[in-house]
């Protein structure tokens, strides 16, 4: 798998950025991406070294509109821990 197609896309909420401060960032990854493919991607594409990763499956919530019963798809993200001194300069500007 390319690593474009395993890194989606960064995750900015407000843990996230809380999680940027201490040198860890979050992403949607491929939901069929494993650890090791997160961080050869994370060190591919940013050119940093990777500490640590940690992969959660979140689950899709159940969504209605009157009658209709949809749900929310399910998708992975990975907090990626760098390694001390290191930062990921595309989220500084958040």
């Amino acid at each position: 798998m390319n690593s474009y197609e395993v890194l989606r896309r960064p995750v900015i909420t407000e843990k996230a950025t809380m999680l940027g401060e201490g040198g860890q960032y979050v992403f949607e990854v491929a939901r069929d991406a494993n650890k090791i493919e997160v961080k050869r991607a994370v060190e591919e594409i940013f050119r940093v070294h990777v500490r640590a990763v940690n992969v959660i499956r979140v689950h899709g919530k159940v969504k209605r509109m009157g009658r209709s019963v949809g749900h929310t798809a399910v998708w992975k993200k990975a907090i990626v821990a760098l390694k001390a001194g290191e930062r990921i300069e595309l989220f500084e500007g958040i």
